[in-house]
């Protein structure tokens, strides 16, 4: 039932994206992110949907030309630098067959990125595109709550199964992270207040889930993300006093296995787990070091490599960090370039606040823009232990601020033609009327 109740969906999407290309971008991040055939158990699970998503918004781009316009700025230029170097990396790789199958992975999540671009223009879009993001990842913070609440936190959370980048219980804490701030931006633009106050359940719900996942990164991220999401809120007194409330309800609530994960007490498996970060670090450090401009390429964890960079040859582990990963796998210029457009769409994001200030037709985009600065925090300090520097939403979030900022900033003034001025003691043309 399930998988014709999918199949069902994306069919009916696909006709809307024959006649509504910008809808293709949505629906392929709901595949992508959510990944509904996941969740059934026959014929979906194996169908190409991401494929047959692309293929047809790619068709319908073709057929609606003039809706398709490609904008040059500095966050397009990045998000085609950044998997062109990477594809360079690739030819370099010190695992070509594993670097190859992974270029694949991490291209489509690019080339939709840039089909994005050319298609979201209007705050409709970008809306739409949020509570996709939203509801792709909210549902497993809500399911996820409700799970913790359940089993009295003793079982750990996990993303969607099968999931490339956050399948895992400290990935679907960081992602739950990110979409928290966003919930609170969707929540102010909701009429009515059981639709609020059901938004603000799926916040609580979300920041259980993170706890219930039992990740260190993501509890150190959310106690971050907090701080700066009551720091952007514009009702200080009252958003205050629910965390003082709130927080420590939640926290009392999980058991004291819990507990001692979060104090790092139970000596064997942290050092063994912090070892193993420490020493994928330094081996991501020697590589980079040892071949600056293009890395190692995707996938280098393997003895062979480790054998050569590694402190410990034996202790293999992946790099268990976004910084990390881009350094060892691209080199300092592949880091460079994911930094710079982290930073460029932090700094945009400000801009919005800027330019949408004493503007109410704008108030929208101030709170937009708050709340993807506050998301950036989480994906910025919950990452810095998780491998998810392709998924998809932080790039989706890189577009958001691209559009919003096309849509608030004030547009020059249009050059004119100076109107002449009659010379001292000419006498002005009489008009036909008189």
């Amino acid at each position: 039932m399930r998988d014709i109740a999918v199949t069902l969906v994306v069919g009916y999407l696909l006709t809307r994206i024959l006649k509504y290309p910008w809808i293709g971008v949505l629906t392929y991040a709901w595949v992508s992110i959510f990944q509904p055939h996941k969740h059934a158990f026959g014929f979906a699970l194996s169908q190409p949907y991401a494929l047959l998503i692309a293929l047809t918004t790619i068709a319908s781009m073709i057929m609606h030309q003039k809706e398709v316009k490609f904008p040059v700025n500095g966050f397009t230029i990045l998000l085609f630098m950044l998997p062109l170097w990477m594809s360079i990396t690739t030819m370099f790789a010190l695992m070509p067959d594993a670097a190859a199958d992974q270029w694949v992975n991490v291209m489509k999540v690019f080339i939709f990125a840039l089909v994005a671009a050319a298609l979201l223009r209007t705050r409709k879009h970008i809306h739409s595109l949020v509570w996709v993001l939203v509801g792709s990842v909210g549902f497993y913070g809500v399911k996820g709550g409700l799970f913790t609440l359940t089993t009295g936190g003793g079982e750990k959370v996990f993303g969607p199964p099968g999931s490339s980048f956050i399948s895992d219980n400290n990935a679907i804490a960081v992602a739950l992270t990110m979409v928290i701030p966003l919930m609170y931006y969707l929540s102010t633009t909701l009429p009515r207040t059981w639709m609020k106050l059901a938004t603000y359940g799926a916040m609580g719900l979300s920041g259980i889930a993170v706890l219930g996942s039992q990740s260190r990164g993501a509890f150190l991220a959310i106690g971050v993300t907090t701080l700066f999401l009551w720091l952007k809120s514009d009702k200080k007194i009252l958003t205050g006093l629910l965390l003082v409330i709130l927080i420590p309800v939640a926290i009392g609530f999980m058991p004291e296995t819990w507990e001692k994960r979060m104090k790092t007490t139970e000596t064997y498996d942290e050092d063994m787990s912090a070892q193993g970060r420490l020493n994928s670090w330094q081996a991501a450090i020697n590589i980079a070091n040892d071949r600056p401009l293009v890395g190692g390429g995707f996938e280098l964890y393997s003895y062979k490599v480790w054998a050569k960079y590694a402190p410990n040859p034996l202790f293999l582990n992946t790099a268990h960090s976004i910084y990390f990963q881009m350094l060892g796998e691209h080199g300092w210029l592949g880091l460079a370039l994911f930094l710079t457009l982290g930073f460029m769409t932090w700094v945009t994001a400000g801009r919005i606040v800027r330019a949408s200030r004493n503007r109410p037709d704008c108030a929208w985009a101030v709170t937009l823009a708050k709340s993807i600065q506050v998301s950036l925090i989480g994906y910025a300090s919950g990452g810095a232990f998780v491998n998810i520097s392709y998924w998809d939403l932080p790039y989706y979030e890189v577009l958001i601020v691209m559009v919003a900022y096309q849509l608030v900033a004030p547009k020059p003034t249009a050059w004119r033609t100076p109107t002449p001025v009659p010379a001292r003691g000419a006498e002005p043309k009489p008009s036909r009327a008189e």
